[in-house]
């Protein structure tokens, strides 16, 4: 069973609406990336403290 033609039809989006997806998706997109860039330092973080001040003090 399908639905009737007149449910099945796309309403066309506007200007105003696209561009406020547009904003929306730009703003996830920034805070994913501040997200994932803390997350990466603070492993860097959190490694480096793990390994102790020895590790600079090692000869190479």
């Amino acid at each position: 069973m399908s639905a009737p033609d007149e449910l099945r039809a796309v309403a066309l989006e506007t200007p105003e609406v696209m561009a406020a997806r547009a904003k929306a998706r730009r703003r996830r997109s920034i805070a994913l990336a501040i997200a994932l860039a803390l997350f990466a330092v603070t492993f860097y973080t959190l490694t480096i403290v793990k390994m102790g001040p020895a590790l600079f003090d090692r000869s190479l």
